[in-house]
This record gives C-alpha cells, structure tokens and sequence, in this order.
C-alpha cells in the first residue's frame, strides 16, 4: 500500500471537520479572506456595515501583535457609525462559546517576504483561529512545528496581519497529531498530545483527535476558556489536557455539590497554572463569595502571587499581613491568595472575629496549593468547624497515603480523609509518557568501609548514618571536590544550573566555607549562594519524607526567630559574599530584607546566573526552574519529599536538557525505588529512571553503525547525491548528538567508553555544520527545500565557553608553547574553527590572523591588541565593500545595523531598500534585491559583531 500523501490527508480532514459542522469556504488569498470577516462579523452581530465603518473595524484588527490581537478578539469593540451613533460589538462571544459561525478553508496563500500557502485553516466568525499543517506519513511532526515558525517569520503578519489572529496550532503526520498555542518563544518540547479523560491519547488526526479536539464547541471553549494571556512575558499559552479535565471536575463539582475534593498532578506539570485557571473561572460563578488560595510559607505566597498575577494583571490580592487578610475576605476582592499562617490567625485571634464571623454562612471556595503539606494540624479542623458554607480543594504532586503518613496527635490521617474523592489524576509516568517532565538519571556516588571482626567489607551508605562519619571532614571535603570536578560535565557548561541539598544548617556551613575556601585557593569559578532560616541544626534523622518548614511558625513567620547567633552570622557573611557577586544590599537585619534576598535568589537561579544553590529544605518543594537540572543529594529523604526534591530538576526547557540529574551521596536507591512505587507502580521505576551507563554506551556505538551504513567515512558525506541522502545523515547523527548528549552527563564517560574517537565525532560534526550553512544559505533562494524544516538541533553542540576570547587565550597559548606542543594546539584551534558554529562565520578571518599576523608578533601580551587591531580593519574594509557592491548610504547602513543590534528584529523590506542611493529597483526586482542585501547585512552582523564578546 502506498504513502498516505498530504493532498489525500488534507481532503480527508476537511471532509471529516464540514461534518462536524464547519463551513467549506473557499479562501484564496487575503481579499477574500477579508470579504469573508465582513459577512460573517455582519451576521454575528446582527449589524450592516458601510465601506468606512468596515475600514474603521480592520484598523481596530491591525493593531498590535500576537498578544495584543489575542485580547482584541476577545473585548467588547466600539466605534462611531457615519450617522454618528455608537456601535458595540464583538468578535467572538466568549461566555457562550458555542454562540458562534465555525468554518474550514485550505491553501490560503498570503504573501510577506515570501510567498506561503497553508495547509487548512479554521475560522470563527470570520477571523483564522486554529491552523493545521500536515506532513505525510512517517516525516517527523518538528517539521511541521519548524514550518509554522518559518510562516510567522515570513508571512502571519503580512498586511493586515489577520492570521496573527491564530490562537492554537495543530501539527500532524496522520498518526501523530500534537497542539500547541501561538506562542513564537517555545520550543517543539512545549507541543502537547490531546488526551481522554484517563490520559489516553488521541494522536490520530482522523481518529479520534479531530471528533474530540476539533469539534466546534469544544475548539472555541479552548479558545474562549482555557487559553491564558501570561501578562509577564506576553505571551498565549494553551491549557493540556489533564490540566483542563482537572478544571472541569473542580467546576463540575462546585456547580453540582457542596462535596470536597483534591487533584492529584505529579510536581512540575504546571499545577500553578491550573489552580490559577480553576480559581479565575469559580470567582465567576454566581453562587461563588470568593476564591481563596491558599499557601503554606510566605515565600510561596509571594511566588503564587507573581504567578497568578502573570496569568492575569491585578487579577488577585496577594496579603501583607493578617489584617490585610480579613480586609480583603470582608471587602470586594473575589479571588485572595493567602498562607495557612494568615488564615489561622484571621479565624482565631479575637480582633478580627467580628468581620469573620460575617463570612460563615457565605459560599467560599478554598484551593489549597501543596495539600501533601499543609493540611495535617489543628488549622484544618479550625477552617472547617469556623465556616459553615465552604468548599475545600487540594492539589498535590505527592499525595498522602497510609504507606508515607506520619503519626501526630490526629493520628495517621491521608490525603482523601482529608479532602474525600481524587477529581482527576495524572502521575509522574503520565507526564513522562507526554513528554510534559523529564526522566531522572540517578548516579550513587561513594561507599565506606567498616573494618568488622578484621575482615573489611563494603557498607552502604545508609548503613552507617552516623553523624560522625556523615560529617567527617575528610568526606565532606570528597563530595566537595567531586562537585566542582563534575559540575561542568552534569550541567553542560553551566548551561543550567545546580542545587546541593544538605542535612542541616550545621552541615550547610562546613561545605559551604570548603566551596568558599577552594574558590579562594583558585580551584574554581563556581557562583555559590545559600539561604536558611531557622529551622532545627540537627540531621533529619527520621527521614519521614517531610521537608520540615523552615518558616513554619503558626502567626506571622519571622524569617530569623530562633537562629542560633553562630548560624546567623555565618548567614550574614555568606550574604555578604553574595552582595559583593552582584552588587546588591541584602541582610538578615529584618524578615522584608531576608525575603528580598530569597526572591532573588531565585530569580537568579532561574537566570543561570547562579551555579549552584547550597539549600537544607528551602527550595526543595514549590520552586519551578526550568534551568535547573542537576541536584546533589546529601540528605535523607523518603517518600513525598524525595520525589518533591529530585522533582526541581525535570521541567522541560529544550533538546539538550534531556534528563534530571540527581547525584547522591547516601544511599538512596531502596528510598528512590519505594517513593517511585507508591506514586506510580512498581513497573514504573524503569519509566521514571534512566537506563545505566552502559546501556547508553550500547546505543551510542549502534546509533554510530548506522551513521557509517549512510556514511562509511566522512569524506563520502561530500558524495551524497540528493536531498533525501543528506536527511538521512542528518537525522542519523543528529540522532548520534543526542546520545552523546546523554552520555556526557555521566561522570563514567570518556572517548574510550565508545566505539567512535572524539577526533572523528568533531570530522562528522563538521559535515553536519557544513550542511546546516548550505541549507541556511539557500532559504534566500525560491526553490524550497525539504531540507529547510529540518531541526538541526545546535544547542546540542553549542559550548558558550567557546568563543572568540576563549580562541585568542589559545593563540597566547600556541605562542608561548615550544615547538613540540605547538602542532596539537594549532591543531586544537583548527578543530574548534571548523567544527563550532558560532566561530565558523569568523573562521576565515582567524585563520588568516593566525597565518599572515601571529607569526610577527613576538609578545604574548601583544596578542589581544593586535587581532582587536585586525580585527577593526577587516570589519571596515567588509563595511565599506558592502555599501559599495550595493550603493547603500553608509550612515544609513550603520544606523539600520545598530537599531537591528538592539531590537532583535530583522529591519522591513522598505527600510532595506531605503538604503539605496541613487536608482531604486524596480517592482519586479524589489523582493531579489531586498533580499540579498539584508542577508549581506545579516552576514556582516553575524561574522563582526555577534560572539565577539567574552
């Protein structure tokens, strides 16, 4: 049976979706498109429109980008008719979402910088909302994810810019189908499959995907309901759906009862943004007083408030203090986000009471964020025996059971005692199966010998949990010495960042001055920082799973109640360090300057501008970076908080973070297995966990047999014939690039561990470089390649210490050496040239440098001032001949060049050619010409100016 073709595909589709109640129209181009918006917002709203008052709604429509155009469609528009009378109208009616015209066009063709046609297209009320691009069977679905990117580059803004409408993307290859919404800045890893209600996908585009995700009402519910406008980063992001199974029961079940009930989400698959969307719709319903969040430390408070608050400007009132508590719960605010401390004393202190009492019979709703934590004490009966009309809600990565409950005065009590029925659940195996975390690679490093009856054997780590040899300084100084040997290799360069966990304060300090003192003594660059607050100077002995709250005090917590005064001036000494790294002002001298100082810890953190974060509890639950991706364990843990913990570590980000990284210096491994079977099953383990070492190496060496099969050697990358050949090498080593990826986190890997030297890796390495200028260099012709959607995936080779400060500390180096070393380093810096992309651009220009200048130069110290000086010299004269080939004004030329730097933004046509002195180009040739010179520009840019900078 031959290939399902995307023409067959397409047709198929469109048939399938004008039975579910489309519209077949037939949308050529954007004039037609626009006379199609005219009846159709006509009709919607009951409503004539004259040629003027419809020019007055597509001004209304052009303006903005993708975020502003997103909360243009759904306000309430206005404009004065000719006659002088106000008309109110709207685009798409979002409170009855069903209430709207649904249609289906394909092969629309709009022109922008160059011509596109897309595949098919849905509309509501006119205006293009959801496109679908389909490749044929067996093509990878990141082509098509690729050839969206290169339409809203190219063409969605074209004109009137109508297709910056689009709210969701639909990318398939028949049998896999994934969503995404209209969000430029994501990578292929934040695409989601459609599931049913029990996590069971619906990949097949015609069966099942389109029915259920596609149907009408249910597209414009996604649309009108669960797409949120992050306000922080501008930015549309699109619900998945556990996410929204979970918001519908919570809605089902405060609509329809007055029963509890908690939503079981594995840590990090975006938990803030459903409860977020959960509270914004409960606040609209009628029988609905308020929406309380509530958190249980202060910190989360002012995260979730942040949070919330980037989903929806102003939406919430984060509360200061109790007394701003009780203002808001008596006042007009409908949704409050609040900690447990707050509430409890809001409920029983005696000033407060006559306002709250106020509130008992009144239809409140809790959320409760991180239920696993703070629902086992006396402030949960209290809430509940206080109000006598509420609802109390639950999420939690990590539920409590009868296996991972701990005993207190209420005895054992469990997650469901406490807020009865699980309303959706989607546990850490669903999420990796979705792609939604990441995996964790687990190493356990050390053993310890205990010399028993004169016979010496090996004991596991926690066989022997003393406090005298845990604390030993000659272990302490190992872990320490193995962090900063490895730490570059687990996080890719400082790519992403790390965190130690630690058993206590006490011990936190010991390896904090070991770090403080080798960085002194110069055996590395590391960016250290740490925060601790109060909490108890003793291990945590019992490992019962819980991260004991740092700031746990009932009223309001005072960060530093109760720190012992050796502790607390160490505390102040490390923030000193701090202070001095980036030039801040923080201190312990008072609870708001302390907080300040764990709120950009954090921000930091998540900036990569912190290497590694020394922590005892803080941080190990509720704290969400995804450029974090390696964490060292010297602590007991156990249930909840050992996947809590490893947890801060699996957030996806892109194709080089590929696995969690969580190093131990215990022995975890009966903990890991037991907390993984619990929350999963026992099956589960070898879905959670990476495979060995050696597996990886097994696949390295099979992955490099089948890159020989389509390459023996790497001179025949050079005799592939067609496309097709060179997408079969690049897909085999980039396949090879993953692999390696992986390996390389592992502190076993060497060159020696695999089949394939490092010098032939970097050989083929370079073919592939070559391939990715070659396809780069043709976007700018008209034949389009197949080649051109293609992922190279760069970030897998890119190294950020390898720059063109990194290669003139190579050619002081090459100079000062003796003639025996001088071959390999030459030979170094060739290889570097030849096979990392940022240099190859500048490749050229260093070679000559090294060739024609370095030999005359006799002073090393010499070196940096002479190729600045070479280096200015080529910059102009490559200017200068560039304005000349293509009588550009120079001022012009330069001016265009650093408002490019600055913005990011590639500069218009018109501007380009604006450029010109003398005869501008003729219609025809406009598009050739603009063309060629803005990639002379871009060229230029990308050779002199980018990546010169250490």
């Amino acid at each position: 049976m031959s290939k399902q073709t995307e023409l067959v595909l397409e047709e198929q589709l469109v048939s399938q979706l004008v039975k579910l109640g489309y519209g077949l129209i037939q949308v050529n181009d954007e004039n037609s498109l626009i006379a199609n918006l005219k009846d159709q917002i006509e009709k919607h709203n009951k409503i004539v429109l004259s040629s003027k008052e419809f020019e007055k709604v597509l001004n209304i429509l052009n303006r903005g980008g993708v975020f502003e155009k997103a909360k243009t469609l759904r306000e309430r528009q206005h404009i004065i008719r000719d006659n002088g009378d106000n008309l109110y109208f709207e685009f798409i009616n979002v409170e009855h979402w069903c209430q709207n015209t649904f249609q289906v066009t394909h092969q629309v063709s709009m022109e922008g910088k160059y011509k596109n046609r897309f595949d098919v297209t849905l509309l509501i009320n006119g205006l293009p909302v959801v496109q679908i691009e389909l490749k044929r069977r067996g093509l990878e679905l990141k082509e098509a994810f690729n050839q969206i990117n290169r339409y809203q580059k190219h063409s969605f803004g074209a004109s009137a810019g109508l297709f910056q409408y689009l709210q969701i993307f639909v990318i398939t290859n028949g049998v896999n189908t994934k969503y995404y919404a209209n969000n430029r800045h994501q990578s292929f890893k934040q695409t989601f499959y459609w599931t049913d209600q029990e996590n069971k996908r619906l990949t097949n585009i015609l069966n099942g995907f389109t029915s259920e995700f596609l149907e009408p009402c249910h597209i414009s519910k996604m649309i009108c309901k669960y797409i949120v406008l992050n306000e922080t980063h501008k930015v549309l992001m699109v619900l998945r759906p556990y996410q929204y199974y979970a918001v519908e029961a919570l809605i089902d079940r405060v609509k329809n009862s007055v029963k509890n009930g908690y939503i079981w989400h594995t840590t990090g698959s975006g938990k803030t943004l459903t409860s977020f969307k959960a509270s914004q719709i409960l606040m609209e319903l009628p029988q609905v007083k308020k929406v309380v969040f509530v958190v249980d430390r202060k910190d989360l408070d002012y995260q979730t408030t942040k949070e919330f608050n980037s989903f929806s400007k102003g939406s919430i009132d984060g509360t200061e203090d109790t007394q701003q508590l009780v203002k808001q719960l008596s006042g007009d605010t409908k949704l409050i986000v609040t900690t447990i401390q707050k509430l409890n004393t809001a409920i029983s202190k005696k000033q407060y009471l006559s306002k709250m009492e106020k509130l008992k019979d009144e239809r409140i709703v809790f959320i409760f964020d991180e239920c696993h934590r703070s629902q086992f004490g006396d402030t949960h009966n209290r809430i509940k025996s206080f109000f006598n009309n509420i609802q109390l809600f639950g999420f939690t990565g990590t539920p409590i059971f009868a296996d991972n409950a701990v005993k207190n005065e209420h005895g054992k009590r469990t997650t469901k005692e406490l807020f009865g029925d699980c309303l959706h659940k989607y546990v850490i195996t669903d999420a990796i199966k979705d792609e939604n975390v990441l995996r964790f690679s687990v190493e356990y490093v050390g053993k310890y010998k205990n010399k028993q009856t004169a016979t010496e054997i090996d004991i596991e780590v926690e066989d022997i949990d003393t406090k005298e040899l845990m604390e030993s300084p000659i272990r302490l100084e190992k872990i320490t010495d193995y962090i900063i040997a490895n730490h570059s290799r687990k996080t890719h360069n400082k790519e992403f960042t790390g965190m130690f966990c630690v058993s206590s304060v006490e011990t936190l300090i010991k390896y904090y001055d070991l770090f403080q003192r080798k960085k002194e003594e110069g055996k590395h660059d590391l960016k250290i920082a740490t925060i601790f607050s109060y909490a108890a100077n003793e291990a945590d002995a019992d490992a019962n799973g819980f991260l004991p709250e740092e700031l746990s005090v009932v009223d309001e917590p005072k960060a530093l109640y109760g720190l012992a005064k050796h502790s607390r001036e160490k505390l102040d000494e490390y923030i000193i360090h701090y202070n001095k790294m980036f030039e801040t002002k923080f201190s312990t001298k008072d609870s708001e300057s302390f907080y300040n100082y764990y709120n950009d810890i954090s921000k930091k953190v998540k900036e990569r501008k912190i290497d590694l974060l020394l922590v005892v509890n803080m941080f190990l639950t509720g704290f969400d970076s995804p450029t974090l991706n390696t964490l060292y364990v010297d602590k007991n843990l156990k249930f909840h908080g050992l996947i809590q913990a490893y947890s801060r570590t699996n957030r996806i980000l892109n194709e080089q973070k590929s696995q969690g990284n969580i190093v131990v210096f215990r022995n975890l491994k009966n903990a890991t297995d037991q907390a993984i079977t619990l929350f999963s099953n026992k099956e589960a383990i070898e879905v959670i966990l990476m495979k060995p070492f050696e597996d990886y190496v097994e696949k390295f060496n099979k992955t490099f047999e089948q890159l020989q099969k389509i390459t023996p050697t790497v001179d025949s990358v050079n005799d592939l014939v067609s496309e097709d050949d060179e997408l079969a090498f690049i897909k085999a080593f980039r396949e090879l690039i993953r692999v390696k990826n992986i390996l390389a986190s592992f502190s076993d890997f060497n060159w020696e561990s695999v089949e394939m030297d490092e010098q032939l890796f970097e050989d083929y390495k370079s073919k592939y470089l070559d391939l990715h200028d070659k396809v780069k260099s043709d976007q700018n012709k008209e034949k389009v390649s197949i080649l051109e959607d293609v992922d190279f995936e760069l970030e897998l080779i890119h190294r950020d210490d390898i720059t063109v400060a990194y290669i003139i500390q190579l050619l002081i180096k090459l100079k000062s050496n003796t003639k025996k070393d001088t071959s390999q380093t030459e030979k170094e810096i060739f290889n570097l040239l030849n096979t990392e992309g940022q240099l190859r651009s500048k490749r050229e220009l260093i070679e000559r440098f090294i060739l024609e200048n370095l030999p005359s130069i006799k002073d090393t110290d010499e070196i940096t001032a002479e190729f600045d000086k070479f280096w200015t010299v080529e910059r102009q004269k490559a200017f200068e001949k560039l304005v000349v080939e293509e009588s550009l004004s120079p001022d012009k030329t330069e001016s265009i060049i650093e408002n490019y730097l600055f913005a990011e933004q590639e500069p218009l046509r018109d501007d380009i050619l604006d450029l010109i002195e003398g005869d501008k180009p003729s219609v025809l040739a406009r598009k050739k010409v603009g063309d060629r010179i803005l990639s002379k520009i871009l060229d230029f840019v990308e050779t002199f100016i980018n990546g010169m900078t250490a």
